[in-house]
């Protein structure tokens, strides 16, 4: 019986202490002085480059915790305890609870890494006495240096690229995971006032339906995100769907004319059609003065000012922006689909609709089927048309944290971030967004017909 995931994990950490103790007990005295110095067996084997590597990454190390880390983890329980004071007119720092908070984070991951070096440095030391038992050369220092040119290249490469998805997404995503469980907001922000820990209390208010907690709004903006990513991504994908074919259909005249017509609404940047859009429809815009000027209105319709109006405006927009991206993809895969397919069906009497539903459907959606999912995936988090058109508006009592009945979760954590300093609350909608956006990518990924039968169409 094969061992599930965590038993795995459990067995492999034990068998790696098992391998720690093995090694000290049966290595020699370099092998067990490198337990305290790094590197110091390699460099007693002539192995220079990587001793030295081993042994700077060490003394580097202890350096920075003494003149730096050590500060700041021993403060990280409490993110700090002194508060900014004015004496008079000098001004007496205390604490900054948000750099105790990002170089603990930061001191913590170092400290971490420096257990695996120093795993490394134990592992290298044994496997440097196997091959010294077994009455073998080490590799020399040329050949190890020249390895990262060679055989190690895609180390040399992959260094800086994983070093600033480090510095700019790990650090960050770790840095707003921590946030969330302070009450990091506009009235508690340092070096004036310090924030602190505050556990899972964010979180008990974003699910709370008290008149205080986010609990009722929340749910009327995961609903709507939702929803709105539902209808963005697959009116856009159908309808684009249904004008490549329209457009690909022999007979038809000045196919290229047609085709130039809907490129164009994408070779006008996103930004400045939707505020276009979104002043035209505005209550003083050109379409409520045109229908005033006619009569056939009373008063101007409140298009982005009605909540369920907002919304319709809002997909039928992002419908005349999506489907020329669909229409052009779409034009590609029908190109590619074999002709002798209809020719056949044809001759078996098939309709149009049935050729639709079991020649042409099946071979787009099996080549696009993750295509869709990252549409879909894309559009819970479509920042751009939702704010350029309606700041999240139109905005209600009923919902709190600067709320609009528009919002998606990503504007909602935007508002919460710029206009009301609330990053406590923020963080926890970031965290939340990350949760919707993976359980429904992993949970439909899947199900996609060209993940499950990749032979399918082959």
């Amino acid at each position: 019986m094969r061992p599930g995931r965590p038993g795995a994990a459990i067995a492999g950490i034990g068998q790696s202490f098992s391998e720690i103790g093995r090694t000290f007990a049966q290595g020699d005295w370099k092998t067990r002085l490198s337990y305290i110095i790094f590197g110091f067996g390699p460099l007693c084997r002539g192995q220079i480059i990587k001793g030295a590597l081993y042994l700077t990454s060490e003394v580097l190390f202890l350096v920075y915790m003494v003149k730096f880390g050590w500060g700041y983890l021993y403060k990280f329980g409490t993110l700090g305890t002194v508060v900014t004071q004015k004496i008079g007119r000098r001004t007496v720092y205390g604490d900054n609870s948000f750099l105790i908070l990002l170089f603990g984070l930061l001191t913590i991951i170092l400290i971490v890494g420096m257990l695996l070096i120093w795993r490394m440095n134990i592992a290298e030391n044994a496997r440097e006495e196997e091959i010294l038992k077994a009455e073998k050369k080490l590799p020399s220092n040329r050949s190890f240096a020249a390895s990262f040119l060679d055989g190690n290249f895609d180390k040399t490469l992959l260094a800086l690229p994983c070093f600033g998805i480090f510095v700019f997404t790990v650090l960050p995503i770790l840095f707003m995971i921590c946030v969330a469980f302070t009450n990091y907001d506009a009235t508690h922000q340092s070096p004036t006032n310090l924030f602190t820990w505050v556990g899972a209390e964010n979180f008990k208010n974003l699910f709370s339906f008290e008149r205080s907690g986010f609990g009722s709004t929340f749910l009327t903006v995961l609903i709507w995100t939702l929803v709105w990513a539902f209808f963005a991504t697959f009116i856009d994908y159908f309808l684009g769907l249904g004008v490549a074919m329209i457009i690909n259909k022999k007979g038809l005249r000045f196919k290229k004319l047609w085709r130039t017509i809907l490129v164009m609404t994408i070779a006008v940047p996103q930004f400045v059609s939707l505020l276009y859009v979104m002043k035209m429809f505005a209550g003083d815009g050109i379409v409520n003065g045109y229908l005033l000027k006619w009569g056939l209105i009373r008063s101007p319709i409140p298009f982005w000012d009605n909540p369920a109006l907002a919304r319709v405006m809002i997909v039928a927009v992002n419908i005349w922006i999506g489907i020329p991206y669909m229409m052009l993809i779409a034009t590609g895969l029908l190109m590619n689909i074999p002709e002798d397919l209809y020719e056949s069906a044809r001759m078996d009497g098939a309709s149009p609709i049935q050729m639709f539903r079991h020649i042409t459907l099946p071979y787009i959606m099996f080549v696009t089927g993750p295509f869709l999912l990252t549409q879909y995936i894309g559009n819970l988090n479509n920042f751009n048309v939702i704010y350029l058109l309606t700041q999240g508006k139109p905005q209600s009592m009923k919902l709190t944290g600067n709320a609009g009945y528009t919002d998606l979760l990503v504007t909602w954590l935007y508002k919460m971030t710029v206009t009301d300093t609330n990053y406590k609350m923020a963080a926890v909608i970031g965290i939340m967004v990350f949760i919707v956006t993976a359980v429904i990518f992993l949970s439909v990924y899947n199900l996609l017909p060209s993940v499950r039968d990749e032979e399918g169409f082959q």
